[in-house]
């Protein structure tokens, strides 16, 4: 069976086209700046105007037509509420004008999932680490249970906070990372793990405020800002590993890109005798592969979508999807 996913939670739209065991087609565009943020209005402009081009794209790519897809997936929520109703309308319009059955996803539970495409995944532990989520999450009780988020923001949206005020634009990400390979030293702050969640606006606030005295070097700061903020995400993983008992870590979502977490990451599961997996970057970050792989999950076990259930989560929890399909 073929599936065709759209994502557009955030930033990026990604068109995706997969079977059950391979992806055929994986496009995606991703709306950036050179000073600043992303308005949510900006994102749902950016995913309108590239969604016919971009789905060509994929069709092409796959080698298939849309006339041989037999459902149609999109990422439901949580995310940018006018980013998800262009992602939405788009999906209904296509289920209903070629009558295909059309199924909603969740995009944190994506992410975990398509890992299983990659390196012998069964039933791990997940860090997803991005711009508007940060969860640790694993399948216990017919549930991806939450055994850890952040109380507060994202840690890719405080990352992108940090490189904002240092002036270098959106995605911030590489351009701190790349930073913090400079770094020489390392400058206290914040560390903010409460029981099995984090908070980043503390180390947020404290590294722009030292920042803006312009005491430190930039490139300390960026390197103290990791090592904080990574060693506690490392420390909740490693407790929720323990917890459930699993042998098995992944890391997903955009944050995933950083080579420093993911050596503090697999020197943790390591150190516990657990197997550790990336899987490749581009479905590490928003795509619509992964959505497209979940859908096609869902609907080989039977799930199906009214279009009057169709309307997008901007909330949309990780532990209300029951899994009936793993």
């Amino acid at each position: 069976m073929i599936a065709l996913g759209i994502e557009g939670t955030a930033h990026t739209l990604g068109i995706g086209i997969t079977t059950e065991d391979k992806v055929l087609a994986n496009i995606f565009d991703t709306l950036t700046t050179e000073k600043g943020g992303i308005h949510p209005k900006e994102a749902a402009e950016h995913h309108a105007k590239l969604l016919k081009p971009l789905l060509r794209r994929a069709l092409q790519e796959a080698g298939v037509k849309i006339e041989d897809v037999n459902v149609i997936v999109f990422s439901q929520g949580p995310g940018l509420g006018p980013a998800l109703r262009v992602v939405a309308t788009a999906a209904r319009a296509l289920a209903l004008r070629y009558s295909k059955p059309i199924v909603g996803v969740n995009h944190c539970i994506a992410h975990v999932e398509v890992s299983k495409l990659y390196g012998d995944v069964r039933d791990p532990v997940g860090l997803y680490v991005s711009g508007g989520n940060t969860q640790v999450i694993a399948l216990k009780g017919g549930r991806y249970r939450v055994f850890g988020e952040t109380l507060d923001i994202g840690i890719g949206n405080a990352i992108d906070t940090f490189a904002r005020e240092l002036g270098i634009g959106f995605p911030g990400g590489p351009k701190i990372e790349k930073l913090a390979q400079k770094g020489e030293k390392y400058i206290e702050l914040p560390y903010a793990v409460k029981g099995m969640d984090l908070s980043f606006s503390g180390i947020l606030t404290e590294v722009v405020r030292k920042y803006k005295s312009g005491k430190y070097r930039i490139e300390d700061l960026a390197y103290s800002f990791q090592e904080t903020a990574f060693a506690a995400l490392v420390e909740v993983t490693e407790r929720a590993l323990a917890h459930t008992g699993k042998d098995e870590v992944v890391l997903v979502g955009g944050v995933a890109a950083n080579n420093r977490l993911r050596e503090m990451l697999k020197a943790m599961a390591e150190d516990r005798g657990a197997k550790f997996y990336v899987p490749p970057y581009d479905l590490c970050r928003d795509n619509g592969a992964m959505i497209a792989y979940t859908g096609l999950k869902m609907f080989k076990a039977g799930i199906r979508f009214k279009i009057e259930e169709t309307t997008v989560k901007q909330k949309f929890r990780t532990d209300e999807v029951e899994v009936t399909w793993s």
